[in-house]
């Protein structure tokens, strides 16, 4: 009795999210509330004993992903009136879609039977053996070639994602990289014996290095020596 009405209040919660999530007007509510189904649909996985995948629903996607969601929308200035300017143009056409999409559905679940738990039979694994350990198991074995073109697939799109937006503006910083790993600890790193309770001020101020790092810049490149002696000069003028 109590795994089904934990069951029911799990999944009456990640309803409720799902829908406040495409429903919030403001994004950042729809952000807290997509981490709420996150944490809710972890719940329905330790109720079903898969507690592997409840960890990885709340530390990769709660962790990783929803908190870069939340960064992106409240860094990013952006003017979501303007972008709802378009909505009523385009709202027949999403109409249309929407449409399709809940007559499949229908169809779909018009055909849709369960089967009976006494007809499924469990699953067994080696006696001792935890979920984890199961699950790893069977993708570094038997799904290892296909776990590993995953791993490719993302890493072109990651690559990818770098080429389409990486832009050559002369505003990036580069270095001459033999130059920067031929510097030693002595030319950049000082150890000082600095008295409790005296300011930086009354030492003397911040120390700069003894070689300046802008030495190490590849000429042309943003704050490189050249370009520092030139912004000096044209301030002079």
């Amino acid at each position: 009795m109590i795994p089904q009405l934990v069951f029911y209040v799990f999944a009456t919660v990640l309803l409720v999210s799902a829908v406040m999530v495409i429903s919030a007007r403001n994004p950042v509510h729809s952000v807290l509330f997509l981490i709420l189904a996150f944490f809710n649909a972890a719940g329905l996985f330790l109720v079903a004993g898969a507690e592997f995948l409840a960890m990885l629903l709340v530390i990769v996607y709660v962790g990783a992903v929803a908190v870069l969601f939340l960064f992106v929308v409240m860094m990013l200035d952006i003017d979501f009136t303007k972008m709802r300017e378009g909505l009523q143009h385009y709202a027949p056409l999403g109409a249309c879609v929407g449409g399709v999409l809940f007559f499949e559905l229908i169809m779909a679940f018009s055909d849709w039977k369960m089967v009976p738990a006494s007809t499924i039979a469990p699953l067994t694994g080696a006696p001792g053996l935890t979920n984890t350990a199961a699950l790893g198991t069977l993708i570094y074995t038997h799904y290892v070639l296909l776990f590993q073109a995953c791993g490719l697939v993302l890493l072109v799109a990651m690559v990818g994602a770098i080429v389409l937006t990486l832009r050559d503006t002369g505003m990036g910083r580069r270095q001459i990289i033999d130059r920067q790993h031929a510097r030693t600890p002595a030319d950049t790193l000082e150890l000082v014996d600095a008295p409790l309770g005296a300011s930086v001020s009354a030492q003397g101020g911040f120390l700069r290095p003894h070689q300046s790092y802008h030495e190490t810049s590849v000429p042309g490149s943003y704050a490189s020596g050249g370009m520092i002696e030139a912004e000096k000069r044209e301030e002079e003028v």
